[in-house]
């Protein structure tokens, strides 16, 4: 009896651990792949994800991944070249998949890989130091009317895609033309925030997941989202919509695999992440970073894709992002 509660706590430490590891293949049921560094709003969904998985006990373990490079093209590549010869892997990744093969900053798109699910809808904020003159956003937008190049706007990814694209458009809204706004790129969502709290900038363009863990830290304040009604776990945050402004903006995140995926792996993984959504443990995940869900199986997730893909097209071409073609 003593060896067998020996065991059995010795699996429980173990499991424990390889939640938060970061290497690879360290003893996972599943493995995250994480195309951007630490802080970031994919890597908060993964391991979101992660959590809710383990602690609800539809998995042991699973570790995670980070993988920065290329817009996010390198970790498609890696996951394109080891198909499933590595074990279970899920790639997370979000609207700059569809934004970063518009640009062709990255040389592939969804369709070269095997969607999964989408999972969860993540609205886009601005955020500013509590230092800050900008109370609100209207400052922010007196600011950058009276002088453009006064206002840098930190984001954690590269010129024209979804951070800038946010940015263009939220300013776009109140009578600026987007391509004025002074956006400073940062690799992933981490250094943005760092860039932020050490001054480089004055104002971040993110998710609001990673905006609530910078400002529920105490260092900032969130001074507007984009979503199109009050938030119903953050009402007190004020929306474009209610400040006056007309625009809305929601960003998917979820989950791809190897495109030579088999059908019962995919039918697995598909169970597992439909069955987390309905679980205590995944809305403790869910509510403290204010996502809202947005389960889509592959079908439904395939077509989705294809409309985002559609409509940023058209955005991007009014804002001089893409050229268009003739």
């Amino acid at each position: 009896m003593k060896l067998f509660k020996s065991l059995k706590s010795l699996k429980t430490t173990v499991l424990a651990a390889s939640l938060v590891l970061s290497s690879p293949f360290v003893m996972a049921d599943i493995h995250f792949l994480v195309p951007g560094g630490p802080g970031g709003g994919w890597d908060t969904t993964a391991r979101g994800v992660g959590e809710g998985l383990v602690k609800s006990g539809i998995e042991d373990n699973a570790s995670f991944q980070n993988m920065s490079g290329g817009g996010g093209g390198r970790a498609i590549a890696y996951l394109i070249e080891s198909g499933t010869k590595k074990g279970d892997i899920l790639m997370v990744n979000s609207t700059p998949i569809v934004l970063r093969a518009l640009t062709g900053r990255i040389p592939y798109s969804y369709r070269d890989l095997t969607p999964v699910a989408s999972m969860i809808a993540d609205y886009g904020a601005f955020v500013v130091r509590n230092d800050s003159p900008f109370k609100t956003w209207q400052d922010v937008v007196k600011s950058i009317k009276e002088d453009p190049s006064s206002v840098k706007v930190a984001g954690g990814s590269a010129r024209g895609s979804m951070d800038h694209l946010v940015a263009a458009q939220a300013v776009k809204a109140a009578g600026i033309d987007g391509r004025r706004l002074r956006y400073i790129p940062y690799d992933a969502g981490g250094k943005a925030k760092a860039g932020l709290l050490s001054g480089e900038v004055n104002l971040l363009s993110t998710g609001l997941s990673e905006a609530l863990e910078v400002a529920n830290g105490g260092q900032a304040r969130i001074l507007a989202v984009t979503s199109g009604g009050p938030l119903p776990d953050y009402p007190e945050i004020p929306t474009l919509k209610s400040l006056g402004y007309d625009m809305e903006f929601v960003n998917w995140r979820g989950f791809f695999a190897a495109p030579n995926l088999p059908a019962e792996k995919l039918a697995e993984y598909t169970k597992k992440l439909r069955k987390l959504q309905s679980t205590p443990e995944w809305e403790v995940v869910r509510a403290r970073n204010g996502w809202l869900n947005l389960f889509q199986e592959k079908e439904q997730f395939i077509k989705s894709l294809e409309a985002q893909e559609a409509q940023l097209k058209v955005v991007m071409e009014e804002l001089g992002f893409i050229r268009t073609l003739q």
